[in-house]
């Protein structure tokens, strides 16, 4: 996402003014970091005393834990008893069955996550967060909140592990299996098959499963411990909210959130993450919410070993040292190798955009703030239209030119069918949309027509409306009420061949790349311009296609419609 200015340098001042109040903190003032365990204080020191190796949410989530602990009580027993469970597991390692010492950052976690209580019962997080890249450990982290749920949590226990596919979720599920096998090898305690685990001891009906199905198929749980594997990959929040609603019963629920960043930017994640950054900012109160966030700064370049060791807490413990340049070295020679890096080792998201005619970003940089209805002059308007049937969204652009600017803003309104809104694919984005009033949607099962001329009439109030484009095969309709409404003398079909389109995408990328275009600050613009790519035909004329038969570009045909219409209008002989 591309930051202004001021924004950027609100995050350079925030950083700064949390490491000067990490700084000011009185460590002695705190004994319950010695009586939990030495490894805390070892990290806290090493972040207070070298902010700029560790990045501006690690920082917040230190500082939010020393809040925590003037505001909650803190229990050192209770740390201290996993950190002897966690050390006493023996993990398949590398080099045989391996007992591991948690890392001081683990150490860190856990403690945030098992050791504040709200009341004498009641622990006080219920939802962790560790988005970390590859290589950090993480599946055996939570592998050990699994058995430790398994055999020291309530005697019913239902510990899941959930992931976007079948393959992700045993990932983690069989580091459970193996710890227990390794426990107790002949299996009298433990039942083991492929997508559960039970314990059989005395007293105890705990069991561990390993899900990664339809939500809708799911039923009867009662989940003690979820444990989502790479949610930022996952289409849809669907599976995790039937989990955690299933937690109701449970006096300390814990939802465990571990993942990578992805090129899955229209996947619940990227949305929630953006929560979690606001939550660690103050901007969100949530208590119950424990994060830890590991990104570059913004001003952090790509290509350096520091920026590597920042986003990489692990650096040199599970990954090797040589690992990050080895990998940024084969990057440099493929967008593809580039890619994978920067999303899953430097953890930040990352559209396609390899063949990208015009990147999300840059269409994102182009966004002004204009009320079409305090819109004053009568500015000429171009309108084009790309209209659905059911299927999907339609789009709508209004181009205004400004004569004395010589520049033009593009407004574009989207529509939806509400009754189709259940079965789309992307329901979840869509309804994301709806609720922040950027798709509106029309009642029935197919587009209603009426809206849209209704909404055109409505805007020729302060606009000066010259043409209304439209694609000649699938607007007759609309077109009719149209005509019927009074625009009979400027509706223009638009080609929609390569040759067409030719003239108007170079103009309208001319304008762009020299600042004279902007959009309306709408999500959907950004999302159909980071759908396109830009395709040429055998005589060279270029038009926008989608970059994949599922991705929209409705807003970016409209646009360059627009163009087309002002690069063909005559005007009228007075």
């Amino acid at each position: 996402m591309i930051l202004d200015e001021h924004e950027k340098q609100r995050l350079r001042d925030l950083k700064t003014d949390t490491a000067n109040k990490l700084d000011c903190i009185d460590l002695d003032g705190y004994p319950a970091l010695d009586k939990t365990d030495i490894r805390l204080r070892v990290y806290i020191n090493s972040v207070r005393s070298c902010p700029d190796r560790h990045n501006l949410y690690e920082l917040l989530a230190l500082l939010r834990f020393f809040h925590l602990l003037d505001t909650y009580e803190f229990r050192p027993s209770a740390v201290r008893r996993f950190v002897v469970v966690y050390e006493s597991l023996r993990f398949n390692g590398m080099s045989g069955v391996t007992r591991y010492k948690l890392t001081p950052i683990q150490v860190f976690q856990f403690a945030s996550i098992l050791g504040f209580y709200r009341t004498r019962e009641k622990r006080l997080c219920r939802t962790a967060l560790l988005f970390v890249p590859r290589k950090y450990s993480k599946t055996t982290s939570v592998a050990a909140l699994a058995i430790d749920d398994l055999l020291f949590g309530d005697a019913n226990a239902q510990a899941y592990v959930a992931a976007n596919s079948y393959e992700q979720a045993q990932i983690c599920f069989k580091e459970i299996k193996g710890i227990l096998k390794n426990m107790d090898p002949k299996m009298r305690r433990f039942k083991i098959n492929r997508e559960k685990v039970y314990n059989l001891m005395p007293g105890r009906s705990s069991f561990a499963r390993c899900l990664a199905s339809d939500a809708d198929k799911l039923d009867g749980l009662n989940a003690s411990l979820v444990i989502l594997d790479e949610y930022s990959q996952a289409d849809s929040a669907e599976l995790k909210n039937v989990l955690t609603s299933s937690m109701g019963a449970r006096v300390n629920p814990l939802t465990v959130i571990i993942t990578t960043a992805s090129e899955k930017l229209n996947g619940p994640f990227y949305a929630e993450l953006q929560g979690y950054k606001d939550i660690l900012e103050g901007k969100l109160e949530d208590d119950s919410v424990f994060a830890h966030i590991f990104e570059p700064d913004i001003d952090d370049e790509e290509g350096s070993e520091e920026t590597w060791k920042k986003v990489q807490p692990h650096w040199g413990v599970t990954i090797q040292t040589d690992y990050y340049e080895h990998k940024y070295r084969e990057a440099l020679r493929s967008y593809e190798d580039m890619k994978a890096f920067r999303t899953k080792l430097l953890n930040i998201f990352v559209m396609d955009d390899a063949q990208a005619w015009i990147t999300a970003d840059e269409a994102m940089a182009c966004k002004r703030n204009v009320d079409l209805e305090k819109v004053t002059g009568g500015p000429m308007t171009m309108v084009s239209m790309d209209l659905s049937v059911h299927d999907d969204f339609s789009a709508v652009s209004y181009s205004l030119y400004s004569e004395t600017l010589r520049s033009f803003h593009i407004h574009t309104d989207y529509y939806f069918p509400e009754g189709a809104l259940n079965n789309h694919p992307n329901r979840e984005l869509y309804r994301r949309w709806v609720a922040n009033g950027y798709l509106k949607l029309c009642k029935g099962d197919v587009i209603d027509y009426r809206m849209i001329v209704q909404d055109i009439l409505e805007r020729s109030r302060t606009l000066r409306i010259v043409g209304v484009g439209f694609d000649a095969y699938k607007s007759q309709e609309c077109v009719n009420m149209l005509a019927a409404s009074g625009f009979r003398d400027v509706l223009r079909a638009v080609p929609q061949n390569y040759g067409a389109f030719n003239s108007p995408v170079e103009s309208f990328e001319y304008a762009l790349r020299t600042g004279k275009v902007s959009f309306n600050d709408n999500p959907i613009n950004w999302y159909c311009f980071g759908n396109a790519v830009l395709d040429t035909d055998r005589n060279e004329n270029k038009k926008p296609i989608k970059i994949s038969d599922n991705r929209k570009i409705d807003g970016v045909i409209t646009a360059i419609m627009t163009f087309y219409q002002f690069n063909n209008y005559e005007r009228p002989i007075r």
